[in-house]
């Protein structure tokens, strides 16, 4: 392989972090972009853990704490709780959602409570009028509410690469959204076989099929061991995962150990963007993209033994209802 190659395979493991028909995550990660991980220090977090703030959701600010601060991808993600508002309502949110909880900026969220209360009031008002000048009635369109605004300057679809997700494994991420955000189940950890597992054996797989492991099979196995341990807790669980993984991993313990196939094919869903953002050359492009098509072949022909097809009743109900906590 030509040095142009290495080069690009290289980058797959020096990045972080719901694509087609499956579903996206809760977490809003429009916003994430794959760079190459520098080696200098971060610089300092302009918010703490612990730390009391204002925060936008749903283009409201709401008074918010700081529960946990991580450095991805060249910028700092704080995992906040909305006080006196239901756990299951915590997410990962960039430095952009974020506001200092000051007086002045505590009077900024009173100013746009009370233009929004306007504006609800006066469509309120129009669409009063629009009934008694004989409306037919026909249906509006439903507005989202409970989830943050997406980024609408993401990447063109067209200029993401093609990842082909089998049929079966499609069915796998459906009845994986199906199980989590619907039935309010639980992936059982520590899974068996493990991402780390699952990967030495697709090597071993490799190396007989083909008498040798090339430096570029070598290098995209490790960039997809890379990626999963970044991307899994700022890209690829649902709400109603994370106070698992909060649970289950501690310091020192990477997440490609304690999960198994199902989160691992949930990259595959935002690797076309992640790609994307990694500026990859389009022959080497070419050439991932072919061996990741590979892996997934693998995954689906040993779906019965990856994957679970029952999960577990977690503490959490999974419904997605913002409650107020009294």
């Amino acid at each position: 392989m030509g040095s142009s190659n290495a080069a690009g395979v290289t980058a797959i493991g020096s990045d972080e972090g719901g694509a087609s028909t499956t579903h996206d995550t809760d977490i809003d990660m429009a916003d994430i972009k794959a760079e190459p991980l520098d080696s200098s220090p971060p610089p300092s977090s302009p918010f703490q853990e612990g730390e009391k703030v204002l925060a936008f959701h749903c283009q409201q600010l709401y008074e918010a704490k700081v529960q946990k601060a991580a450095y991805q991808i060249r910028e700092w993600r704080y995992c906040v709780h909305y006080l006196g508002w239901n756990k299951s309502w915590d997410e990962w949110v960039g430095i952009d959602r974020l506001m200092k909880h000051t007086e002045e900026n505590v009077q900024k969220q009173q100013e746009l409570r009370k233009k929004q209360d306007t504006d609800k009031n006066g469509k309120a008002a129009r669409g009063s009028q629009m009934k008694t000048k004989g409306s037919t009635g026909g249906r509006g369109r439903k507005r989202k509410t409970d989830t943050p605004q997406k980024d609408k300057d993401g990447p063109p679809p067209e200029k993401l690469v093609n990842i082909q997700i089998p049929p079966q494994l499609k069915k796998q991420l459906i009845d994986d959204c199906e199980f989590v955000n619907h039935l309010g189940k639980l992936v059982r950890l520590p899974r068996s076989p493990n991402v780390d597992e699952i990967l030495e054996k697709y090597h071993d797989y490799r190396l007989k099929k083909d008498g040798v492991i090339s430096d570029s099979v070598g290098e995209i196995l490790s960039g997809l061991q890379c990626y999963f341990n970044k991307a899994l807790p700022a890209m690829l669980l649902y709400k109603n995962e994370r106070e698992q993984f909060q649970e289950s991993i501690k310091e020192d313990v990477s997440p490609s150990s304690v999960y198994g196939a199902e989160h691992l094919l949930r990259l595959f869903v935002k690797l076309p963007e992640i790609l994307f953002y990694a500026s990859i050359e389009d022959e080497t492009l070419t050439e991932l993209k072919q061996k990741l098509q590979d892996f997934l072949r693998f995954l689906q022909k040993n779906q019965s033994a990856f994957f679970l097809s029952t999960y577990h009743s977690g503490d959490d109900s999974g419904v997605a209802v913002m409650k107020q906590e009294n």
